[in-house]
């Protein structure tokens, strides 16, 4: 975690990393907030240091490592509210905002910070393939609010489809990855592994990308993250008109909520998805708590003997993690 680590000042750097040491694979954010105790949030609970509270200089420093010492290279980013690193990880950035004919230009005076640990786990989305794939794969929705593993299910998913699993060969997927995010990448190479035929369009709007992805890599699946505008959802039709099959994530706590957004109308109108995986944040992210079909029925207790459809991981039993990623 050297890309996370440099971030800090040496004095914060050596606390953090002695404090997170043999755990940061259960750590999902770090929590750096001028003139208050730095907070971590792991899987199942928080933490603080107490006695560090970081200085005005201590958010310079980390601003100076996010941009190189040029806040003008992040003049994007600075707009989004957000920086992604490499290997993937994003820091969330606030404070005063500055806006331009009421449109948020910038961030000045940036106070707080949100280090966002992005982690692979290769065979997270093994528990859902069966669900997504009859025959060739299905158009997917996953839902859940932040910090329910989505874009670590995505992530996954793409690699299993694009690598193959059991029986099933290895399709071409495009990543449209807007924010970095699933791929991780760094000059335009994934740190992850996302699979053999997956093909990677890096920090390109969503709506641009796909239609991009489709015209020059000719996808089978296209795998988007975090949809939610209408562009995006008139870019998701059309590619759903030129026959490819879309996986995406969107943010949400419930179907019932999603029905109720304007901008999605024509997806549910049109009944575009046939899978909807809906996650929570009981016991740890990633755990699926529904699946539903394009009518709306629970394939979760439909089902219960899908585990015997694939070569599961030794750690995957059946009775015990129905359900469970």
């Amino acid at each position: 975690m050297e890309e996370i680590l440099r971030l800090f000042p040496e004095k914060i750097r050596r606390i953090i990393n002695n404090k997170l040491h043999t755990r940061w694979n259960t750590v999902q954010e770090i929590r750096f907030r001028l003139q208050q105790p730095i907070e971590f949030v792991f899987d199942s609970h928080t933490e603080w240091i107490e006695h560090i509270k970081p200085s005005k200089n201590d958010g310079i420093f980390l601003l100076n490592q996010l941009s190189e010492y040029s806040l003008y290279r992040m003049e994007d980013e600075l707009r989004e509210g957000y920086v992604t690193i490499e290997g993937g990880h994003r820091v969330g950035l606030s404070g005063k905002v500055n806006t331009l004919h009421g449109h948020v230009k910038a961030i000045q005076h940036i106070t707080f910070f949100n280090i966002r640990i992005a982690k692979q786990t290769i065979g997270a989305a093994m528990p859902l393939v069966p669900y997504v794939y009859l025959e060739q794969y299905v158009n997917t929705l996953i839902i859940g609010p932040p910090q329910t593993g989505k874009t670590t299910l995505i992530r996954d998913l793409a690699r299993l489809i694009g690598t193959g699993w059991g029986k099933v060969s290895a399709h071409k997927v495009g990543i449209v990855d807007e924010r970095s995010e699933i791929g991780g990448s760094n000059k335009g190479m994934p740190q992850h592994d996302l699979g053999a035929r997956t093909d990677v369009m890096d920090a390109c709007p969503k709506d641009e990308g796909m239609m991009m992805m489709i015209r020059s890599m000719s996808p089978e699946v296209l795998v988007v993250d975090e949809i939610g505008s209408e562009s995006d959802v008139q870019a998701l039709m059309e590619a759903v008109n030129a026959g490819v099959a879309i996986i995406c994530t969107i943010h949400s706590s419930s179907l019932e909520a999603l029905k109720k957004r304007p901008s999605l109308r024509p997806l549910f109108d049109q009944q575009v998805f046939q899978r909807f995986v809906l996650l929570n944040r009981r016991d740890k992210p990633g755990n699926i708590h529904r699946i539903y079909n394009e009518y709306e029925e629970n394939l979760l207790q439909k089902s219960r003997c899908v585990t015997n459809a694939v070569d599961w991981r030794a750690s995957f039993h059946r009775h015990n993690n129905t359900g469970r990623l």
